[in-house]
């Protein structure tokens, strides 16, 4: 879809506001046009001596009146038509955020943040504009055009008329070679600008990290350079802008210069009078906007063309995962990994081999292995955010393609090692799915992931405000708050995906304690848990121990040490590790 196409749409669909801002428009362009003509009148009147007296002041009054009904219908027409072009924006920034919300990990891989963000600020305002001043403008400049033009040459005399507009070809060529220059400036002006808001969005999400390596330095200096090139694309952009003043200048100019020499004779030829002379040079004044309203239409619409190239193939993007499921997840559904094989976009090697696994109600499943070997990828299979290659996850006997995206994700609280916090207060974090929890529920939560006391020694305790990305909090108290959120959300399914590795082995110890004795209200209820350290799946009943994306043991904690594996090698070297630690 081009941007021509866009906009045609948004006027069909909103056509009212825009008949009744071109309806004041055309009153406006009628009375401009009159305004010059009637004082030709009143000036011819005036040489012959044939008004004066109150007869003057009726005429000067009219004028007057014109003047102020002229100013009153350009705020109307302003207010009419902003508004509507504020809404296409808002409905542009609203399918931008839904497109997002329907991606997938694969999708956010190939896009910035700072990009994305440029699209919904600077890139929709271009757009906005567009619809919006840049429409009506042309609307206006073209009628008051044709009906200046039209009062020049028929209603003045048309040898003048076309004299005068001898200098106009050259401007247009002028304005074609210009807005060609504003086109190329001004995307390149929004692509400066995203890389700025990336550079921006990075050193503040990685202030810690920037300051601990003593990088702050190099941070500001980088910033500097982007903000120096985004500040040169914008100025070349609008350098170029600012050339169609000059064009319509000189335009004008010399249009004046052949009007004055040629209508001089015809005066003197008596074949116009000195007030159709005055008309026709007032006439030539109100050309101005028409020009210049051509030259800043075609710079509205360059930056509006370069706005809409980069938008619109993120809005176009296909899904990464197509919801078409119309089933729900059963109360008590069983989970299964059956025959599973997958791989990276990308990527040659597999993230995951004939995986053959079942997770029944009420059950533990602990899955271990070491880095890389496909844990967490069996967790995001489950989740939708991929689909596997070959064989088919299911929930509750159903393929997960036919459960509702929304509903399969609601019956799964997922909690990955680096869960992310909202920028507001511990109890808001905690009580994100479900807003209406009173303060003692989202207590009782945060008590069973062992986080209440870290929480009771904040400064306004659950209502203190946790920052971006929950700056403010160890990694470990980030952890357990979000440990905190999946239970109060009492999904049926929770799935830590090495959500223990900050906290250390007491606390963990104390966190599936609790886990334990909430699962003796709630039966039903499974877990997954995804860890490197062992003690946390030892009462799990089965552990899987994946490499290279395959099932190499499984079993309970003691089959497995029996076995004499892997897992009783790591086993003994994490107790080793342990007691010298105690020690």
């Amino acid at each position: 879809m081009s941007l021509t196409r866009l906009i045609a749409g948004h006027i069909r669909g909103h056509w009212r506001p825009y008949a009744a801002s071109a309806l004041m428009l055309s009153t406006i362009a009628i009375l401009t046009v009159w305004i010059p003509r009637q004082v030709g009148h009143v000036v011819d009147a005036l040489v012959a001596h044939r008004i004066a007296g109150w007869d003057l002041l009726r005429e000067l009054g009219l004028l007057v009146l014109a003047g102020l009904v002229i100013y009153l219908l350009r705020v109307g027409w302003r207010l009419a038509l902003y508004r509507t072009a504020y809404e296409l924006g808002r409905q542009l920034r609203t399918r931008l955020y839904a497109q997002l919300t329907r991606q997938g990990p694969t999708f956010f891989h190939a896009q910035r943040t700072g990009d994305l963000m440029a699209l919904a600020t600077n890139d929709v305002d271009a757009i906005e504009m567009a619809a919006g001043e840049a429409l009506l403008a042309a609307f206006d400049g073209s009628l008051t055009l044709m009906l200046v033009l039209a009062m020049m040459t028929l209603g003045i005399d048309w040898r003048l008329g076309l004299a005068a507009l001898i200098p106009f070809p050259l401007m247009a060529y002028a304005f074609w070679r210009i807005s060609n220059h504003v086109h190329v400036a001004s995307a390149d002006s929004l692509k400066r600008f995203s890389s700025l808001n990336q550079q921006v969005q990075d050193s503040l999400a990685g202030v810690r990290t920037v300051r601990a390596l003593g990088l702050v330095g190099r941070s500001r200096a980088q910033f500097s350079e982007l903000a120096q090139e985004a500040g040169t694309a914008t100025f070349q952009a609008q350098r170029w802008e600012a050339m169609f003043e000059p064009a319509v200048g000189l335009s004008l100019t010399a249009a004046t210069v052949i009007a004055l020499g040629v209508g001089a004779w015809l005066v003197g030829t008596n074949v116009i009078s000195i007030g159709q002379l005055t008309a026709f040079t007032m006439y030539l004044g109100q050309l101005i906007w028409p020009m210049f309203a051509a030259g800043w239409v075609l710079s509205l619409l360059e930056r509006g063309r370069a706005a809409w190239s980069r938008l619109h193939p993120v809005l176009e993007a296909p899904p990464g995962l197509v919801d078409t499921g119309t089933r729900d997840v059963p109360a008590q559904a069983d989970i299964a990994w059956d025959s599973i094989d997958f791989h990276y976009p990308g990527m040659s090697r597999p993230a995951l081999r004939d995986i053959q696994l079942a997770l029944a109600p009420g059950r533990t499943l602990g899955i271990v292995g070491a880095t890389g070997s496909g844990k967490s990828t069996l967790l995001r299979l489950l989740l939708r955010q991929y689909e596997p290659n070959v064989g088919t996850v299911r929930v509750g006997g159903l393929a997960a393609p036919e459960i509702r995206l929304e509903a399969l994700r609601r019956a799964l609280a997922w909690v990955p090692q680096e869960p992310f916090l909202f920028s507001a207060s511990v109890a808001e974090n905690i009580a994100l799915a479900r807003p209406e929890a009173t303060r003692e529920q989202i207590m009782e939560m945060a008590e069973l992931a062992a986080v209440h006391d870290d929480i009771a020694q904040l400064p306004q305790g659950y209502d203190t405000l946790v920052g971006e990305r929950g700056v403010t909090l160890s990694g470990g108290q980030r952890q357990r708050v979000a440990i905190a959120r999946a239970l109060l959300a009492g999904a049926p399914v929770l799935l830590l995906d090495d959500a223990l590795s900050a906290v250390d082995s007491g606390t963990e110890t104390q966190i599936l304690d609790h886990w334990r004795a909430l699962r003796l209200r709630h039966p039903e209820r499974s877990l997954v848990v995804v860890s490197h350290r062992l003690s946390a799946v030892m009462e799990a009943d089965e552990v899987v121990v994946l490499r290279e994306g395959r099932i190499v043991e499984r079993g309970r904690h003691e089959d497995l040490l029996a076995l004499g594996g892997w897992y009783a090698s790591q086993w003994r070297y994490q107790q080793l590790e342990a007691s010298l630690d105690a020690a």
